[in-house]
This record gives structure tokens, C-alpha cells and sequence, in this order.
């Protein structure tokens, strides 16, 4: 808050991750458990949650062969959302911008000072695209959004990319059901009437 008094500004990237749950492959899943010094009961036990699901297709009234699930992790259940941030937890990893993981999204973030900080905010978004790439989650750039938090006159659109794609800029995003604005007014939370 005290940088957006001092009419500083803060850049921040809000990144869809897209079907992310359904794309975690079991065996790196299980290999990110282990790695991280849960206790090898546990990641037997996440083992035998996740191995040996089938799933069918209906189509009409046409019930498909069952077919084995490599990846995704359980939706609508209590480990699902866990397991998913097991599997992401390495993501901060290289980046020196500020990152927040929320499921199956996150916010990237740094105060902008100078040219430079901006220039590295794009390099902690490109190594992001090398790390969704290398962990099979595809980033969904046209559902991503980039906004300038400031109280200053700022010119000049925000120019991040994701994939090679231009991220839209925005005046406002949602954060958790909250619409943070780039003003950081509360006017969209406030009913007036």
C-alpha cells in the first residue's frame, strides 16, 4: 500500500492455467511428492488414490470402452485441490517477481520503478511459459489479464506476453470473488443503493 501512496506502481499478471486439474500427470505428480520429503506412506497411499482409475464416455445412448486415467487430479474432492498445489509448488522456483498460486491460477507481481523492472517481469513470464510447458500445463494467455496498480498518471498500455501471445491489459481484475480495480478503489464492492 505504501507504493501505491508514494504513486509508485505495481505491474501484476493474473495467469490462467487452462483444464490445469485434468493435465497433472500421475507419475510426475507422485515423483514431486516423494521429492519433497513426505513421508513415503503418504505417497503410496496418494499413489493408490490415483492408479487404477478408468473413465467412460456416453454419447447419446453410446457408453464408450473404460480407458485408463494418467493424469488430472479428482475434482470436487477434498485432495484434488491439494494435490494440484503439490504438483505447482515448485513454480516460484527462478522467478524474482512476487508469485501467489491459487489453484489452478496464480498473480505475478513487482513494483516498477524503472524500464528494467519491467524488463524483468517478462523474463520471470517467460521462464513461467518454459516451466508450464516442461510440467504439461498450458497457459491460457487470452484468459490472463495484465494491470497496473497506481494512483499516479501513468501513459503508455502494459505490453506483457505469454506464449508469444500479447496478455489483454485490464483496469481490474478478480481476485478470490474481489474486484481489485487499478485505482484500488472499492467502488465495484460497494452497493450504494
Amino acid at each position: 500500500m505504501r507504493t501505491l501512496n508514494n504513486k509508485d506502481r505495481i505491474d501484476a499478471v493474473v495467469i490462467d492455467f487452462s483444464k490445469a486439474f485434468d493435465l497433472v500427470p500421475h507419475g510426475r505428480l507422485l515423483t514431486k511428492i516423494a521429492n519433497s520429503g513426505v513421508d513415503s506412506r503418504v505417497v503410496v497411499w496418494i499413489r493408490e488414490f490415483l492408479l487404477g482409475r478408468t473413465q467412460r464416455v456416453r454419447v447419446g445412448g453410446q457408453l464408450s470402452e473404460e480407458f485408463r486415467v494418467t493424469s488430472g487430479v479428482p475434482q470436487r474432492s477434498v485432495l484434488g485441490p491439494l494435490l494440484f498445489l503439490a504438483y505447482v509448488n515448485d513454480i516460484w522456483r527462478n522467478i524474482e517477481s512476487t508469485i501467489r498460486l491459487f489453484t489452478d491460477y496464480c498473480v505475478i507481481y513487482r513494483k516498477i520503478i524503472n524500464k528494467e523492472d519491467i524488463e524483468n517481469l517478462q523474463k520471470d513470464l517467460d521462464w513461467l511459459r518454459e516451466w508450464a510447458v516442461e510440467n504439461a500445463l498450458k497457459i491460457n494467455p487470452s484468459k490472463s489479464k495484465a494491470v497496473r496498480f497506481t494512483r499516479a498518471r501513468v501513459k503508455g498500455p502494459l505490453s506483457y506476453s505469454l506464449t508469444d501471445t500479447l496478455i489483454p491489459g485490464a483496469s481490474s481484475c478478480k481476485f478470490f470473488g474481489i474486484i481489485l480495480r487499478s485505482d484500488l478503489s472499492w467502488a465495484d464492492q460497494v452497493n450504494y443503493t
